[in-house]
This record gives structure tokens, C-alpha cells and sequence, in this order.
């Protein structure tokens, strides 16, 4: 096996209130608890100021974190990869959609509710993932149900045979329930997040929006410009709700310049994958063909990470396929187990927490696992390595 001593990764983060810089902090963070696991020395560079996307270098090679300088100096010291880091975060669109007031967050989070109803994307949904299905649904439900205690309270008084001049006690207490107690209850199950989450999942589906269209095709001449670095292997990972932007970024891209991937080694490597939340709407012709367009490139291997624990991704299904094109070469599908990764007490922890298990894919373990984040992308192994489970461990 031919190690990579220089690579270059495009990372799309999911969806989380988090920039460049905090997305950074997190993988420098997660990056040391993998050497620590592995042993062997990573060093994570300062951002570069003056890049877009934000960017970053991580050293890694053979050896303690002692032995790191002198790697550095003779090859014959071990092995050291360099990687170039670029942080493809699209928090300026989250922040955009979290930072209306609260009623203007519901309102626009049951509209996006009903779109993809009326568009098929719950029964889609449902068909292929049946825990996806309730993944959306959660927050709505648990919303609309404090919004009929909250109408409950309020006319109390009329049901009891009151006067409606009673309301006027009964009116403030309800807007109290809502505001003092459903609200910071609901902040725990991030429900608002998960509204603005689906807002955006119309958008990328619909591509309606001309603030988000815009932002797409900035990120793509931005991508462009990080493709044209030289590198043994290019990886574009994405995470959640990131992955449908890098379709979206990437498949455009692939319509005006079909060649560009000719002679670079490209793995496409989706984590916990959410192309389906907003390629299973009807509208989302255009998302479903620049699907199309990766899975036939020739220069482009599709890696699917999924989690049969985490419920926010579409376990065992061909995304390819499911996009309507079963003629494709399909994305090599990669079944990992969250517990493998973790020690068991630290899964325990964890494991009520879906949103947190879901983050798991991006974050550092424990344990020696089949999967690691930080190695994929900044170890000396190629990427494509992660796709062959029938490892128990890494090769040493």
C-alpha cells in the first residue's frame, strides 16, 4: 500500500451553529484523542486568515508526540502525511435561519413541515428509514402539543363555565407556560434548531431561495480554486445536512467542467448522510441529478458511512439508487457501530442523546475501531481503506 504524503480535504459540516474556527477546535480537539488512541504525533496548524473556506494544516506521523521533529527532518524516521484541512461550514445560513424571534421560527418550521409532507418527503422517509421518519416528526409534534396546552390553559375559564372575563387571567398564564416552561423544556431536544434544520432542507431541495442559491455558487468557486492544489489524494467528506451541500456544490461543478477530476485520486466519503432528507422531496430534481453526476464520475469513489444507532441517517439504503439512478455505480456503503468506538461508559452516556450520536462520525474515540474520523482525513493510509469493514481493526 502506497501511503499519502500530501492531501487535500474539503470537509462540509453539518448542521450546527458552529463556523470555521469552532469546527477547527473541534477537530484539532478529536484529532488528539485519535493519536492518543493510535500513537502516533499530530500537530494541527493555525487557521489561515487569508483563506476561504477557512483552512488549517495537520501534520501527522510514526512515533510519539516527542518523536514528531525528527519525522519531520528524514523520511527514514517513519511516516508523515501532510494535510490541508478546508472547512466548508455553511453556519452563515444557519445563523441567517436561527436569528429571527421565536414565533417567526415556528411559524416558518411548520411551513417547511407541511412542504415536505405535501411533497412526499414523509412518506418517503418512512419507506426507506422508519427512524428518520420519526426524527422529523419529533419536533413538530412535541411543538403542537404544547400549543394545545398552551390554547387549553387560555380558555380554561370558558370550559368551566366562567365568564370570559376570566381570560384575562388565563391569557398571560398560558403565554407563561409556553414562553417559561415548553420553550427552555423544548431547548433541550433542540426543537428550534431542528425547525430551522428543515427550513433549510426545503431550500436545498427546492433550490427556491435566491440567498441560498447564491451562497452555493460561491462555496463552488471557492471549492474550485482548493481543487486546483496539488496532492496524492483529495477527499471531500461531509457530515448530516452537509453532505446535500456538497452534492449540490460538487455536482455543479461536475455540470461545467465534467473533466475536472481527471488524474486526481478522489474519494467521496459521506458521514451519516442526510441527501435524502431533501432529495426525497419531489421537487429536488435538480439535487437528485448532481447525484447522478457523482456516482458516474469515474474519478470520484463513493464512501457511505452509516450507523445502524443513529437515527438521523438512512441505514443500508443505496442513496444512488434511491435517486433514481440504479444504472449507477453505487456508493460503497461502510456499517460502522458507534459502542465500538467508545468505551462503555462513555456510550452510556451518550447513547439517549441522538443528536450527540449523530455527531459521533466527526468525532474522536476511545477505542481502535474500524473508523476514524481524523485518520481518514489526515492519516497516511488512503481513505479507501475505510471501506473494506471486514477488518476487525486497521491495518497496524
Amino acid at each position: 500500500m502506497k501511503l499519502i504524503e500530501k492531501r487535500v480535504v474539503l470537509h462540509f459540516p453539518g448542521f450546527e451553529p458552529l463556523d470555521g474556527l469552532a469546527h477547527r477546535a473541534r477537530y484539532e480537539r478529536s484529532a488528539r484523542q485519535s493519536a492518543a488512541v493510535w500513537d502516533y504525533s499530530v500537530e494541527t496548524g493555525a487557521p489561515d486568515a487569508r483563506s476561504d473556506p477557512l483552512s488549517f494544516e495537520v501534520a501527522t506521523g510514526s512515533g510519539g508526540a516527542g518523536e514528531m521533529a525528527a519525522a519531520a527532518e528524514t523520511s527514514s524516521a517513519g511516516w508523515r502525511t501532510t494535510s490541508r484541512i478546508h472547512m466548508v461550514d455553511h453556519d452563515v445560513l444557519v445563523r441567517q435561519l436561527r436569528r429571527r424571534n421565536t414565533l417567526s421560527r415556528i411559524i416558518s418550521g411548520f411551513r417547511s413541515c407541511a412542504e415536505v409532507m405535501l411533497e412526499g418527503g414523509m412518506r418517503g422517509y418512512f419507506r426507506h428509514a422508519w427512524r428518520f421518519g420519526l426524527f422529523f416528526l419529533f419536533p413538530f409534534l412535541l411543538t403542537a402539543l404544547a400549543i394545545v396546552l398552551t390554547v387549553q390553559i387560555a380558555v380554561l375559564p370558558y370550559s368551566l363555565g366562567f365568564s370570559t372575563s376570566h381570560m384575562l387571567w388565563s391569557g398571560p398564564l398560558a403565554l407563561c407556560f409556553f414562553i417559561f416552561a415548553f420553550l427552555p423544556f423544548a431547548e433541550r431536544f433542540h426543537t428550534l434548531h431542528l425547525f430551522a434544520d428543515w427550513e433549510m432542507a426545503v431550500a436545498l431541495g427546492r433550490m427556491d431561495r435566491a440567498d441560498f442559491n447564491e451562497w452555493l455558487e460561491e462555496r463552488a468557486a471557492a471549492v474550485r480554486n482548493v481543487l486546483a492544489e496539488e496532492a496524492d489524494e483529495y477527499v471531500i467528506s461531509s457530515h448530516s445536512m452537509g453532505s446535500s451541500v456538497a452534492a449540490h456544490v460538487i455536482g455543479s461543478l461536475l455540470e461545467r467542467e465534467p473533466e475536472i477530476f481527471e488524474g486526481k485520486r478522489v474519494v467521496f466519503a459521506t458521514l451519516g448522510s442526510a441527501i435524502l432528507q431533501c432529495a426525497l422531496l419531489s421537487s429536488a430534481k435538480l439535487l437528485r441529478a448532481r447525484v447522478g453526476l457523482i456516482a458516474r464520475c469515474p474519478g470520484i469513489s463513493w464512501l457511505d458511512v452509516q450507523c445502524l444507532t443513529d437515527s438521523i441517517n438512512f441505514y443500508k439504503v443505496p442513496v444512488v439508487a434511491v435517486c433514481g439512478h440504479a444504472d449507477a455505480p453505487a456508493a460503497k456503503i461502510l456499517l460502522i457501530r458507534v459502542k465500538q468506538m467508545l468505551t462503555g461508559e462513555h456510550y452510556r452516556k451518550i447513547r439517549k442523546d441522538q443528536l450527540r450520536v449523530h455527531r459521533q462520525y466527526v468525532l474522536g474515540p476511545d477505542l481502535k475501531a474500524p473508523f476514524d474520523f481524523t485518520l481518514m482525513t489526515s492519516g497516511p493510509m488512503p481513505a479507501l481503506v475505510f471501506a473494506y469493514p471486514e477488518q476487525n481493526k486497521l491495518p497496524a
